[in-house]
């Protein structure tokens, strides 16, 4: 029997937390250019497509995550197209993320003042013109914070796609442990990784949203 050093299941687990973060960062980037466009639709004065967006953010907020992966998953190869767990984890975590983004942000442009609206109205600047120069610089600076705070959830969230077979943090922390047979030590290393990767952005939002807070005051 092989025995495993302290180190070589460390040393595993870091190779499968760089899939970890390069997933995070396709959902989250993938997620924010979905949601913009999300949200200018869902700005705009046109009933049907703002109850089309609250629509869609409803469905992705009101099912699990767990649900999404297998519906990807198992969706794509229903409708002929040759798919695999990369593909299925990184579609289901940008859709995820594109609703959850653009329920915040519009959050964000709704608390920016009547009167501002007005104002660009009265300056007879066009309505994506509003906003680009008015109303979206200032709903941004509300947003920053709780946007690189969704940042964790989504770290968080890609644990669901070892379900569908992508081979990341947790997914590997199962393959290790069926190795090794010390479940507590590996799960143990899997929880200290995904603490150094959300700590630090935890830390990151809220020194934002403190700056921010105190620009505003």
């Amino acid at each position: 029997m092989v025995e495993f050093t302290v180190w070589d299941i460390v040393s595993n687990l870091l190779l499968a937390a760089r899939w970890t973060v390069v997933l995070s960062l396709i959902a989250f980037l993938g997620g924010g250019l979905v949601g913009l466009a999300l949200l200018v639709a869902r700005t705009t004065p046109s009933r049907l497509l703002q109850k089309a967006v609250a629509g869609y953010v409803q469905l992705f907020q009101g099912t699990p995550l767990l649900m999404q992966l297998f519906l990807a998953y198992f969706g794509l190869a229903l409708l002929g197209i040759e798919t695999s767990a990369w593909t299925s984890a990184a579609v289901a975590l940008t859709l995820y993320s594109s609703a959850f983004l653009t329920e915040i942000w519009h959050g964000c442009v709704r608390s920016v003042a009547k009167g501002q609206w007005e104002a660009a109205q009265s300056l007879a600047l066009s309505f994506v013109e509003q906003l680009r120069y008015v109303v979206f610089p200032q709903a941004a600076r509300i947003a920053v914070a709780p946007t690189v705070g969704f940042l964790v959830q989504v770290v968080k969230g890609t644990a669901l796609a070892s379900v569908i077979g992508f081979v990341e943090l947790t997914k590997a922390g199962t393959m290790i442990t069926n190795a090794t047979f010390k479940p507590f030590l590996v799960y143990s290393c899997v929880a200290l990784l995904y603490f150094l990767i959300c700590y630090p952005i935890s830390l990151y939002a809220r020194s934002l949203e403190s700056r921010l807070h105190a620009k505003r005051s």
